[in-house]
């Protein structure tokens, strides 16, 4: 089938180049407008006791959520001189009521929370009309009327947070680009040995990114997209279109030399090299699906971006990288820089391939399998012994630059303004008849009364009421978003509905109480699709039910110490004056779970190119010794210059101002260092060593399917039972 795919791409190229062409001016000019269609939060379970609480007090009481908080500040009167009462009410008061539903302040209800201690400062709560988008453009809209002369004026609150944000990752987007693509370039002139070779994985990325914006807004017309997914997007569309290029090109200069006519070396290039793309992409956007498991718009989006990148990389490896490689030809070398690079002659006698480097190394490695496999494993094992002490939360301001005004705000009304009444749990009730009755009024009493015998709990009061719906406000000092404040939402959960009446239980605490119940239930599914699916297809691949469970453990291995690595930065602190974040003291809980599913992905990546090769030797030769060390031999350069040029483009996410961002960029970074070098170049031979015939057994039913069904690439047909035995013999 790939044969053919070869063929009939050589013989239509300039087809192949016109589509692929129109489709990526399409992208860059429809698929571009993705940016200002995205949302910024997405954080929660939508289908959860606290989003329920959240709507039914949103539709029975009114928007009361503290979308803008506008800080007014004077260095020299208080609040209560009249000319800073009336500057502050005229601004308030002019604003557009259609835009602005409710305007909370000191001047017009005396809440002592409202301002500072030093009276110098106070703030207004705004609640706006719409949803998350058309908030912020409201907020766009009056920003500049909320300014008063001769006060300071700061933007804090939800909508300003998930906006900065949005600004944020689009500002770390540009950032990342500039440090990286200079590098990058350098890098693949290098690795690739020339201009011409180069510019074929960029030209592959530029389709996978734009393809996958086009996507990502064609999505948003049906469903929410969080602006984040643009990151994965460009790591993994960038990323992916280096590894097959590298895979793909490396290949066809092989054949190139082989063949008699191009098309011939591209047509056993497709089926060797684009089989192995085709594996490995549908395997790695398998890995991605796993995100759909769940409902938070964050993870589904960073899915959706995640197989639009994977998939579309993979269908310009397989269409428009054949194309460019049948225009060029040869001239695949043109502009070539390794002349300008004097390398070492070697002996006219001298085995090109069996003198090798990766070679050398593998065959060092299987002359002490056990060994290696002990220290390898034991030291992977102690940096994933950190993850057994993980602490996990949410997102909050501290997510933010030291900075940035919407963190500002927060702190400073934290620090300088006695404590809100509003804690972080509330609790949203419905009564059998209306709340002002006696009766009413009686058993929302009773159920106030008892939540504010609640351990930890300060007071609870009643801040709202319409028909036979109220709000309970809990005022608590825990973190929301710790162990403390998930203690706290359990225990108010337990306190009992007045008769007849239903409660729901929301605020900031259950949002992330809720959150983490959603991840602990779905998180086991989606390890068992993702493991599942992927050993599968490793299967059919490679005809070994051995091999796909060894790269399931080798990916644990891998994970385990990125997340280790988590733990002790982000939730312990360390490096964080050179990372540039502040500490909570908890990993966001999301992270690690995205970070499982590119990772492994990127993990069976290199895999499949590794796998690859090896089977291809022993289906010509038998002997499982020889065809691992050459399997590494012609794949350990490729696979380190992909990581080496990966960890390029997510170093430079790393430097990511929004910590979310840094925090996946460096457990990526680190899962893909440890991947591409211990466990591909150490641990994969050793174990292989001490399997031996093992690493390619299958029951016969599944043996006979894979004869039948199996996804086969390698060089030769495979060598009958007889002669296997003979040059393992040998």
């Amino acid at each position: 089938m790939f044969e053919a795919l070869g063929r009939t791409v050589y013989h239509r190229r300039r087809w192949v180049l016109a589509l692929s062409l129109a489709f990526v001016v399409f992208a860059g000019v429809w698929g571009t407008g993705v940016f200002g269609e995205m949302t910024g939060g997405g954080f929660s379970d939508p289908d959860s006791e606290s989003a329920r609480a959240g709507e039914l007090a949103e539709r029975e009481l009114g928007r009361s959520a503290a979308d803008v908080v506008v800080l007014y500040s004077s260095g020299s009167t208080t609040v209560d001189d009249p000319a800073y009462a009336e500057a502050v009410t005229a601004t308030l008061g002019a604003l557009p009521e259609d835009d602005v539903l409710r305007t909370v302040s000191w001047f017009d209800t005396g809440a002592a929370f409202l301002v500072s201690e030093d009276r110098r400062s106070t703030y207004a709560v705004l609640s706006l009309r719409g949803d998350e988008d058309e908030r912020e453009d409201v907020l766009d809209a009056i920003e500049g009327d909320l300014a008063v002369p001769g006060l300071t004026t700061r933007l804090g609150g939800e909508v300003t947070l998930n906006r900065d944000m949005n600004v944020l990752v689009s500002e770390d987007i540009a950032t990342a680009e500039t440090i990286s693509l200079p590098v990058l370039a350098i890098l693949l002139v290098v690795i690739f040995g020339g201009l011409a070779a180069a510019a074929l994985p960029l030209a592959i990325g530029v389709t996978a990114i734009l393809g996958s914006f086009a996507a990502l807004r064609a999505f948003g017309l049906v469903t929410d997209v969080s602006i984040f997914a643009v990151n994965v997007v460009t790591v993994l569309g960038l990323g992916l279109a280096i590894d097959y290029g590298l895979f793909v090109v490396s290949r066809f200069r092989e054949e190139v030399r082989r063949q008699a006519t191009v098309e011939d070396a591209l047509a056993r290039t497709m089926a060797t090299a684009g089989r192995t793309v085709a594996v490995s992409g549908v395997t790695v956007a398998v890995s991605l699906a796993g995100l759909l498991v769940f409902p938070q718009v964050f993870l589904r989006s960073m899915g959706f971006g995640g197989m639009s990148a994977v998939f579309i990389a993979m269908l310009a490896a397989l269409t428009l990288l054949p194309a460019l490689l049948a225009v060029l030809g040869p001239r695949v070398d043109a502009l070539s820089v390794r002349r300008l690079v004097r390398r070492r002659r070697r002996p006219a006698h001298a085995d090109v391939e069996r003198d090798g480097a990766w070679y050398r190394i593998a065959h060092s490695v299987m002359r002490r399998p056990v060994l290696y496999t002990l220290v390898v494993g034991t030291l992977l094992v102690a940096l994933a012994l950190p993850f057994t002490r993980a602490e996990f939360g949410g997102i909050d301001v501290r997510a933010m630059p030291e900075d940035a005004e919407s963190r500002v705000v927060a702190e400073t009304i934290e620090q300088d303004f006695p404590p809100s009444p509003s804690g972080p749990v509330e609790a949203v009730l419905t009564l059998t008849g209306p709340a002002d009755t006696p009766e009413g009024s009686a058993a929302l009493q009773s159920y106030v009364d008892a939540v504010g015998g609640v351990p930890r709990v300060d007071g609870a009061t009643v801040a709202e009421v319409a028909g036979s719906t109220a709000r309970v406000v809990i005022a608590a000092d825990v973190n929301a978003m710790g162990s403390e404040g998930r203690d706290l939402v359990e225990a108010v959960r337990q306190v009992p509905a007045p008769d007849g009446a239903e409660v729901l239980v929301g605020g900031p605490g259950a949002v992330y109480a809720d959150l983490l119940d959603s991840l602990g239930d779905l998180l086991p599914w989606m390890a068992l699709l993702v493991a599942a699916t992927s050993f599968v297809l490793l299967f059919v691949a490679f005809g070994s039910v051995v091999l796909p469970l060894k790269a399931v453990l080798m990916n644990v291995l891998s994970l385990g110490a990125s997340f280790g690595a988590l733990v002790w930065i982000f939730q312990d602190g360390n490096l964080s004056g050179f990372l540039g974040f502040t500490p909570t003291g908890f990993v966001e809980a999301t992270s690690p779970i995205l970070v499982l599913a590119i990772v492994f992905g990127l993990s069976m990546d290199y895999e499949v190119f590794l796998m690859s090769r090896i089977r291809e030797q022993y289906d010509l030769t038998g002997d499982n010794t020889a065809a691992v060390a050459t399997g590494l031999q012609r794949t350990g350069g490729i696979i380190t210059s992909a990581a080496l040029l990966l960890i390029v483009v997510i170093g430079a996410f790393s430097v990511s101002d929004v910590v979310l961002i840094k925090m996946i960029g460096v457990a990526m970074l680190i899962a893909i260092v440890v991947d591409a070098t211990v466990v591909r170049a150490l641990l994969v031979p050793a174990t292989m060593r001490l399997l031996g015939r093992a690493n390619w057994w299958a029951p016969e039913p599944l043996r006979r399917f894979y004869a039948r069904y199996g996804v086969r690439g390698s060089e030769g047909e495979p060598l009958a039972a007889g002669s296997r035995d003979l040059a393992r013999a040998r």
